[in-house]
């Protein structure tokens, strides 16, 4: 069962005890990330995140890692787009522990100059070698297409030019103003008390209540026409992503997104893999995936091939696009699809780490979390015409994108530019 305490100083606890479970997790969330950024400071939250792991005002480097580790934790922390995570898996007798640890972390980081320095360095090592893998170069080049001069189109971790021009000075006024009470939930899962935790963080996280907007920049969509980047670079395979822009984080259709993004490419036995490696073999790995946020998404094609057959992969891609948005998937085929979806679900909130996320993200993303059976209701209304709908509102022309990375890319131009399109 769900819980939700609100503190007086706007802090959230969210918890769902377990009983049942010998463990507990942790998660710290902060509603920051790599889009309330702008190009002064790109990659400041993510250089936080790293830096917060170096130590606290209480605990060293070595005693965040040892205290926890050395009582079977696994210890992480995440920078996404529009929050921040540190997070902790751990045997639920030392659920207090791990608070203790985590909130010094966030709120009383050391950020010494020598480690900013170091850390600097490691996260230039980082972004090079993400550059250096292909599926993460044509993404971070759909996402430069797609929301172009917009915190979205940028990678998370910045790039090595503005990682270097970060000062110290900018990484404590940025912790100062995002990392309040108020912007900061607690989730917990497991074999816990909810009132225990409540009383412990209502000692930790002092602080009054911020008014101020810690707002970002707003999504203001203008594409008119199927957009395209052709990235040359020398690689094994020639990676495409294609693009659309898609339904936001809270969109009451999110569900009948999810369904579709099964029914095309989410599995084995889905639309794409079937068509594009059972009967054709001209990948190894093709998926598709949904990506929200509070004002915008992205639906997502992605797959690697032979430099010779990826004009071939996009056609087929595009006319697997074209089927889904002119007919109905079958009784049978959306009825998988509600079980593969219901299924996973069901999975995921079997683990206490798993199911902790996603009560966090809920809980900062939508300020409140759907039980089991609500969202088992939403799946079972959901009906043929739905994703026909849904479909037809995603796959159009001014919302696809195209990034391919590969060699000698650049003479296909022309080809690519005449089959880009939907019927």
């Amino acid at each position: 069962m769900y819980k939700k305490t609100v503190l007086k100083n706007g802090l959230r606890v969210v918890t769902n005890d377990m009983p049942q479970r010998q463990t507990a997790s942790l998660g710290i969330w902060i509603g920051v990330g790599g889009r309330y950024e702008n190009s002064h400071n790109k990659g400041i939250a993510h250089f936080l995140e790293h830096l917060v792991f170096k130590g606290s005002k209480k605990y060293s480097n070595r005693q965040i890692k040892e205290s926890l580790e050395g009582v079977g934790g696994n210890l992480n922390g995440f920078t996404s787009e529009e929050m921040t995570c540190y997070l902790v898996k751990i045997p639920a007798t030392y659920l207090e522990l791990a608070l203790k640890v985590l909130s010094d972390m966030a709120l009383n980081p050391l950020l010494k100059p020598q480690d900013v320095e170091k850390e600097r360095a490691v996260i230039a090592e980082e972004i090079r070698m993400y550059r250096d893998l292909p599926a993460h170069l044509v993404q971070d080049e759909l996402d430069k297409l797609m929301w172009p001069n917009h915190p979205l189109g940028l990678n998370i971790a910045g790039t090595e030019e503005s990682v270097d021009k970060i000062s110290r000075a900018q990484i404590l006024d940025f912790q100062n103003y995002y990392y309040t009470p108020a912007n900061i939930v607690v989730a917990a899962c497991g074999n816990l008390k909810h009132e225990k935790l409540v009383s412990l963080s209502n000692g930790i996280f002092d602080g009054k209540a911020k008014e101020e907007d810690l707002g970002f920049k707003k999504v203001m969509l203008s594409q008119r026409e199927p957009q395209i980047s052709l990235f040359s670079k020398d690689t094994e395979q020639t990676h495409v992503s294609i693009g659309f822009h898609s339904l936001r984080r809270g969109d009451p259709d999110r569900h009948v997104l999810g369904l579709l993004n099964v029914i095309l490419g989410a599995n084995m036995s889905s639309r794409l893999f079937n068509e594009v490696r059972e009967k054709r073999g001209l990948v190894y790995a093709i998926s598709s995936f949904a990506r929200r946020f509070y004002d915008a998404g992205a639906f997502t094609v992605h797959a690697g091939t032979d430099h010779k057959k990826f004009v071939e992969v996009i056609k087929v891609v595009l006319t697997e696009l074209n089927k889904i948005r002119k007919s109905k998937p079958s009784i049978s085929e959306l009825k998988r699809a509600k079980e593969y979806y219901i299924g996973q679900l069901t999975m995921e909130l079997e683990d206490t780490l798993d199911h902790m996320i996603w009560l966090g993200e809920s809980t900062m993303a939508l300020n409140r979390t759907y039980a089991y059976d609500q969202i088992l209701d939403q799946i079972k209304k959901i009906n043929l015409d739905d994703i026909l709908r849904i479909s037809n509102i995603i796959f159009k022309n001014q919302n696809m994108n195209l990034a391919v990375v590969g060699p000698g890319i650049e003479k296909s131009k022309k080809e690519i530019q005449k089959i880009f399109y939907l019927d």
